[in-house]
């Protein structure tokens, strides 16, 4: 399924971050986002995934197309490894919890409670959700935090499996992946201007 971004517009509280962005990732596909702390990656990732909405521009793809992976890992902390891959697999619909845990080296921690785990397992757990919610487009926001060289390595292999079987991946990373597929956007040149000033409904004066 190919995604679409055209003059997308997005806010952080009441101002403009990012403003015109334009872009297409087709199936198969994989596109890297880069530029400086704070320049509105994260807002930008969120609005296209559905989670806040643009103040202007157009999403092409559905937000049902969708997995978003950010910087919490949504687990719960009382369930098992095993148990929130599970409860996710139901969610979506879908199965592949076992295909989860290997690809994440999370079976000899299947039966372990989620609160239990170290940030990096917490952050496995949390990608390997990834894999059981069926859905072609997946966006993340630097998903590498936590992960050693191993953990990242698992990931990679992960995304290359997504992508040779037709999905697509929008990630946020300063790292460099080794992802042959990959395209780089600097979002940098959508940088909104500064207004000097909060923007705000002039009926509330």
């Amino acid at each position: 399924m190919e995604l679409r971004v055209t003059d997308l517009t997005v806010t952080r509280g009441m101002l403009r971050v990012l403003c015109g962005v334009s872009f297409t990732l087709a199936s198969g596909g994989a596109l890297i986002l880069r530029g400086p702390n704070g320049i509105g990656k994260t807002t930008l990732l969120r609005s296209i995934s559905g989670l806040q909405p643009p103040l202007d521009g157009s999403i092409s793809a559905p937000a049902e197309s969708f997995a978003y992976a950010g910087h919490a890992d949504g687990l719960k902390a009382t369930l098992s490894v095993a148990e929130n891959l599970e409860f996710w697999s139901s969610i979506f619909g879908r199965g592949g919890v076992g295909t989860a845990l290997e690809a994440f080296e999370l079976t000899p921690l299947a039966a372990r409670p989620a609160g239990m785990l170290s940030a990096g397992q917490k952050r496995r757990l949390g990608l390997a959700r990834l894999l059981v919610t069926g859905r072609p487009i997946w966006i993340l926001d630097e998903p590498t935090v936590s992960l050693d060289a191993d953990a990242v390595a698992m990931f990679v292999a992960a995304i290359r499996a997504h992508l040779g079987a037709g999905g697509s991946a929008l990630m946020a990373t300063h790292i460099d992946l080794g992802i042959a597929e990959a395209r780089v956007l600097d979002v940098t040149q959508f940088r909104a201007p500064a207004s000097g000033a909060f923007e705000f409904d002039e009926a509330f004066l």
